[in-house]
């Protein structure tokens, strides 16, 4: 039986995955393939979830990192690790929708806080989400993320962030103490 850590391989993005990076984000949240998982966010944003420039910047900035995770040669989920200071912030989080639900994403998420605490030397993760994803954040809160009610504004008029289909979006600070 095949389980959820079965031959992942973590290493860090290169420009040559871009276009990938891109297509799998994309597919973890907006359209019609983001529906076969459960992060879907395309009842409340259409439009991109992010770019090649978007990904690119984050490979290409010296206090941040977009780790890619490989099942059998091939890209599966991704995320962005970024130094800041004491904590780190984590995000740009996907998984393949066809591979939600399977346990991958705990993993994931492990490591992540694994590699900020013995790379970094961070005390804290942070992490930005959606207020109204009340099912996401209940999945953070299971893994040790608190609520901390901070609020930054949702990017309306910018579509490269995607175009809102309500408007009470807002981003809320999630914290864990890592130490």
């Amino acid at each position: 039986m095949e389980t959820a850590a079965t031959a992942l391989t973590f290493r860090d993005a290169t420009d040559a995955d871009v276009d990938e990076l891109v297509t799998l984000i994309e597919s973890a949240y907006r359209g019609d393939d983001s529906r076969a998982g459960w992060t879907t966010e395309a009842d409340i944003l259409e439009g991109q979830r992010t770019d090649p420039e978007g990904v690119r910047a984050v490979i290409k900035s010296p206090d941040s990192r977009l780790m890619t995770v490989e099942r059998d040669g091939r890209m599966v989920a991704c995320c962005q690790l970024e130094h800041r200071g004491e904590s780190a912030y984590f995000g740009m989080f996907a998984v393949s929708p066809l591979l939600q639900g399977a346990g991958l994403g705990k993993l994931i998420i492990a490591e992540a806080e694994r590699q900020a605490r013995e790379d970094w030397g961070v005390r804290e993760m942070q992490m930005t989400v959606i207020s109204v994803r009340d099912d996401l954040i209940a999945w953070y809160e299971r893994r040790g993320y608190r609520r901390t009610g901070r609020m930054t504004p949702f990017p309306y008029g910018d579509e490269r962030f995607g175009v809102p289909q309500r408007d009470d979006l807002q981003f809320e600070l999630l914290v864990k103490e890592l130490a």
